[in-house]
């Protein structure tokens, strides 16, 4: 290893509030769809015992719904005490292998359907998600502080299950940053109109993740930097909701950004691939619907490495507390530059999707990871799990068409 490896922060321990960690890479609360009926599976505890074998310093588990009417899909992890024997399986078999475990929880809003949330989907304000497609209602006052206990419960079921940290989702257009941005708050009570009132219901949330923390679980928070479009929040305001959650007590905070039901690609990066999405999903209209405007409803935004960086560093200038950089880091020159720029620890998902072991692989000298962020595996989360193209055998004569024009379309 040359001198400036040799000097990285890389393969240093730090904490997350209480929480050691072995190294400074998280692996970051990507979509899985390994759940079945909202509940845990051994593929999803095998999955994750992987990465952790692997050489994560912790691994995330994506998005638990803190209740039901917060699912977007059967495939995601409904959090609640009936579940806590199958996740200590999991946690205890990361912990076995030397990494710290962690889940993502939330409220995904307006982006669901009745069938899979139980209930017509609730939103900051009542009106229809084209990108679901639903209606929605407005959520009543009294809900808010019901939905705010609903976190910290959260936060209890995780310990009881195993968990070290919790990742609360505040971004990409979930239900707390659907209260945050102007562009799906449009109330006129306490919690719309200033940005100061739009932060009231993460302030509630909090406020109970705090509390049921305690001095024993690390708490980080996905927060964005851009909603990344036209009438969304942009990074000035995205500053201030920062240093809110700061003053929140939040141990770390995740920087991202967009929104997937209005920018979906500015979160990931790369084309869509339409075919492949609609290929698993299960309703006609919507599958031949989509195919038809999808790629207008769905722009293409192009990848870079380290496609947040230049965001991110404002953020590290204003902000005081643990930053937590995610957004394109497959390699290791880009981690190491993350790390010498402030930054406390490198959140990734593709690449541990593609290369479950890819942290190890680094320590022995890979350089790069081999995905190529064509997104099939991305595409598939309408209706199976998230893997890389490059482990299946049995891929449909129509995908693999796409996934190669996808590969011409950016040599």
């Amino acid at each position: 290893m040359n001198n400036e490896k040799d000097t990285s922060l890389l393969f240093t321990p730090a904490n997350i509030g209480p929480v050691m960690l072995r190294n400074r890479t998280i692996r970051s609360a990507a979509f899985e769809g390994m759940g079945r009926n909202n509940n845990p599976t051994d593929e999803l505890r095998d999955y994750h015992l992987s990465v952790a074998r692997g050489g994560v310093g912790m691994t995330t588990l994506a998005y638990a719904g803190i209740c039901e009417s917060a699912l977007s899909f059967k495939t995601q992890i409904w959090l609640r005490p009936e579940i806590v024997p199958q996740l200590r399986e999991i946690t205890d078999g990361i912990h076995d292998a030397g990494a710290k475990a962690s889940i993502q929880i939330g409220h995904c809003g307006n982006m669901t359907h009745r069938s899979t949330a139980g209930c017509l989907p609730v939103a900051a304000c009542t009106g229809f998600n084209l990108y679901s497609p639903t209606f929605c209602r407005g959520l009543r006052k009294y809900e808010l502080q019901t939905l705010a206990r609903q976190f910290g419960d959260a936060v209890n079921t995780a310990r009881d299950a195993g968990f070290d940290c919790v990742e609360v989702h505040a971004g990409h257009g979930y239900l707390i940053s659907q209260f945050l941005s102007p562009y799906t708050n449009r109330r006129r009570d306490e919690f719309g109109g200033s940005l100061d009132n739009r932060m009231r219901f993460m302030r509630m949330c909090m406020e109970e993740v705090m509390k049921a923390a305690g001095n024993d679980m690390g708490v980080l928070v996905k927060t964005n930097m851009r909603d990344g479009f036209k009438g969304g929040l942009e990074i000035d305001d995205c500053i201030t909701v920062a240093k809110e959650l700061e003053q929140l007590g939040a141990h770390a905070l995740v920087l991202s950004g967009g929104f997937v039901s209005k920018a979906p690609m500015y979160v990931m990066r790369g084309q869509m691939p339409i075919y492949t999405m609609t290929y698993y999903m299960k309703q006609l209209w919507l599958k031949y619907g989509v195919r038809m405007v999808g790629k207008y409803m769905i722009p293409t935004v192009p990848f870079k490495e380290l496609y947040f960086l230049d965001d991110a560093l404002r953020f590290r200038e204003a902000l005081k507390g643990q930053l937590v950089y995610v957004g394109g880091a497959v390699s290791r020159e880009g981690i190491d530059k993350v790390l010498s720029s402030g930054f406390d620890f490198v959140q990734m998902g593709r690449a541990l999707i593609n290369e479950p072991d890819f942290v190890n692989r680094l320590r022995e000298g890979e350089e790069r990871c081999d995905c190529d962020h064509v997104n099939y595996c991305i595409g598939r989360m309408y209706g199976d799990k998230m893997v890389c193209h490059k482990h299946c055998t049995d891929i449909p004569k129509g995908i693999q068409k796409e996934i190669d024009k996808i590969k011409g379309d950016k040599r």
